[in-house]
């Protein structure tokens, strides 16, 4: 079984993307602690399918998948777009497609899973977390239903 990157790797990368540097599929997701409540940032790769976007866990019990489970929510960033994000978890039977697709998309997040080949990660599917992605609207901002109650051309 693969071990996660070492936590010094995890603080560079968190550092790195702070400052709008873009690494690979990578994407600052932070997230309110599930104790704290103060924010916390990790490194996270964003995994498209049929035009959804996911985040993957190639750890259960990784932090970060905590305090999403808690939380719900969480801000993702990447180089200067911050964008405010509601995480759901996928039921088991629903992440097989999502894993296959993280396999293909995230080539550098292949080494922290059981294995590289996309049926025996599918077997088991219920190690490794899965959320969607779905985004909303920013606290007081408005221009989503602004838009909406005054279509244009009309």
């Amino acid at each position: 079984m693969a071990n996660p990157p070492p936590g010094w790797m995890v603080r560079l990368n968190v550092a790195v993307l702070r400052r709008g540097v873009k690494i690979g599929s990578q994407y600052l997701l932070t997230v309110p602690g599930r104790r704290s409540g103060l924010p916390r940032s990790t490194p996270i790769s964003v995994v498209t399918l049929d035009g959804e976007r996911h985040v993957v866990s190639a750890f259960s019990e990784a932090d970060w998948v905590k305090n999403v489970r808690a939380a719900g929510r969480g801000v993702l960033t990447r180089v200067r777009h911050t964008e405010p994000v509601k995480l759901v978890e996928l039921l088991e039977g629903e992440r097989v497609p999502v894993l296959r697709a993280c396999l293909q998309q995230v080539p550098g997040g292949v080494r922290f899973f059981e294995s590289p080949e996309p049926d025996v990660v599918a077997v088991s599917a219920a190690r490794y977390p899965v959320f969607r992605v779905i985004p909303t609207e920013a606290p007081g901002d408005r221009s989503a239903a602004r838009s909406e109650d005054h279509p244009r051309g009309g």
